[in-house]
């Protein structure tokens, strides 16, 4: 009987305490009193806690994903362009500060000099791949080919060995080696040729910015009021009132929306092909 008298007091003053946690946790909420500004940080508390689960997060996606080799000079080469293009303005670079945008974001991107102490290289990638949600930092698969994202994972490895004056040196012989190509996927950017995909089409939809505008059923964002809601698209006639409603015709529409209606206030955002077949995949299901 003591035994048992134990444990009910325990589980009850566990249910007590979880309670009272959870009434502060609302009333904190509720109050506004926790600052949201970038001007101040998290909570060390939070933050910490915050810190480690993505660290755990990250080692657990990546633990099976096979490294290509690294060591090719022109990978490396591909990798300096298109680092100085893509990370530098909010990691920074040796001799190289951050951007405002990057100096200014919380939690605060940290330079990549020492990356490859703290991380793999397969987790660099799924790093520099999928993002960290919350943080400002970006799934670069919709941005960058998969090769290219290797690239800055192989210059990220090299890192570590330059000082200001070496980091420029690579960016030159960058330069002369790339001309004037650039680092990153566009609508030019050939198509995998695969079967369009719905779920990754959801996906799509959040990374090329559409929900900064559109509500779109399934895909998770604040309230957009600016462009008219996606509810039920698959069973509209017609694509903002002058194509009608096909599959091929959504590619269009979302890859080119200034050259079937111009003048509307929808602008182009330069979406893949594979991305735009995707998307329309996903839309199409809406009803």
């Amino acid at each position: 009987m003591r035994r048992v008298r134990l444990f009910l007091v325990v589980a009850a003053t566990g249910g007590v305490l979880l309670l009272a946690a959870l009434g502060s946790a609302a009333l904190l909420l509720y109050t506004g009193v926790y600052d949201v500004s970038a001007t101040r940080q998290h909570w060390q508390p939070v933050y910490s806690t915050l810190a480690y689960a993505m660290q755990r997060s990250v080692k657990h996606r990546a633990r099976d994903i096979e490294e290509p080799p690294l060591a090719d000079p022109l990978r490396l080469l591909r990798g300096a362009a298109c680092f100085q293009a893509k990370c530098v303005q909010c990691h920074g670079a040796p001799g190289v500060s951050q951007g405002d945008v990057g100096k200014s974001l919380q939690p605060l991107p940290g330079p990549l000099v020492d990356a490859r102490q703290h991380w793999r290289p397969r987790e660099l990638y799924w790093l520099v791949r999928n993002g960290l949600k919350m943080t400002g930092m970006p799934a670069w698969q919709y941005r960058l080919k998969d090769d290219e994202i290797w690239d800055v994972v192989a210059f990220m490895q090299h890192l570590p060995e330059l000082n200001a004056s070496q980091y420029g040196q690579w960016q030159r012989d960058a330069r002369a080696m790339r001309g004037s190509a650039t680092c990153g996927r566009s609508s030019a950017t050939p198509a995998p040729g695969q079967a369009p995909d719905a779920r990754r089409g959801r996906q799509a939809l959040h990374q090329h910015a559409c929900t900064s505008c559109h509500q779109i059923p399934g895909v998770t964002g604040a309230p957009a009021l600016v462009g008219p809601p996606l509810d039920a698209l698959g069973r509209r006639v017609l694509i903002a009132g002058t194509l009608d409603n096909t599959p091929q015709n959504l590619v269009r529409w979302i890859m080119h929306t200034q050259q079937v209606k111009p003048g509307t206030a929808m602008p182009e955002l330069d979406v893949p092909l594979q991305d735009a077949r995707d998307m329309a995949a996903y839309l199409s299901t809406l009803h």
